[in-house]
């Protein structure tokens, strides 16, 4: 079996809500890592600001600042240019019954700080409410922070992507787009 069919089995066995929360973050970050070391580096989970107020579940810096010739790192680099993403901030939402709402998007919005840069990605293990929606449309409009939603089936999507030898950041730019697109 190859690595990519185990990841999308191990998301598919991986239990909703509260009794599969940690393994769902494992996965999801060990898929990240996957996916996206090199060109960002290793992410840092479970950090926490000085304070411990905060704690965000993984965050992947990306030093792309500059072109250069890594492989897959034209994306990255242009997401440091558009939303200064230098610190790429994920947060995992394994909700089962449980709806991912405006509050979901708030805690997020409050873990994006001016060094992190303007950029979060929600990994979903379902699609997120209107109103969490709504909520996004309200955090770029006040601070022109970008939060987006990725789905199981899109994290899949991805390991498909690379399966295929192409930049499976590809498709958060897509969805970046479909963001503006939507906004209002």
């Amino acid at each position: 079996m190859s690595q990519i069919n185990d990841f999308i089995q191990r998301l598919d066995a991986c239990p909703l809500g509260n009794s599969g929360w940690s393994q769902f973050e494992d996965l999801c970050t060990e898929i990240l890592t996957f996916l996206f070391v090199p060109p960002l580096n290793n992410p840092t989970r479970q950090a926490r600001t000085y304070s411990g107020v905060n704690r965000r579940d993984a965050i992947m810096p990306n030093r792309n600042i500059t072109a250069n010739n890594l492989p897959n790192s034209k994306n990255w680099h242009h997401l440091f240019l558009e939303l200064d993403a230098r610190m790429i901030l994920f947060e995992f939402k394994n909700y089962d019954v449980t709806e991912i709402g405006h509050e979901e998007v708030n805690q997020t919005r409050n873990y994006m700080t001016d060094p992190m840069g303007r950029l979060a990605i929600m990994i979903c293990s379902k699609k997120p409410n209107d109103s969490a929606h709504r909520q996004r449309n309200t955090v770029f409009s006040q601070d022109k922070k970008v939060i987006l939603f990725v789905t199981k089936e899109q994290l899949k999507e991805m390991l498909l992507i690379k399966e295929r030898d192409e930049d499976p950041s590809d498709l958060i730019i897509d969805l970046l787009e479909s963001f503006y697109i939507q906004h209002e």
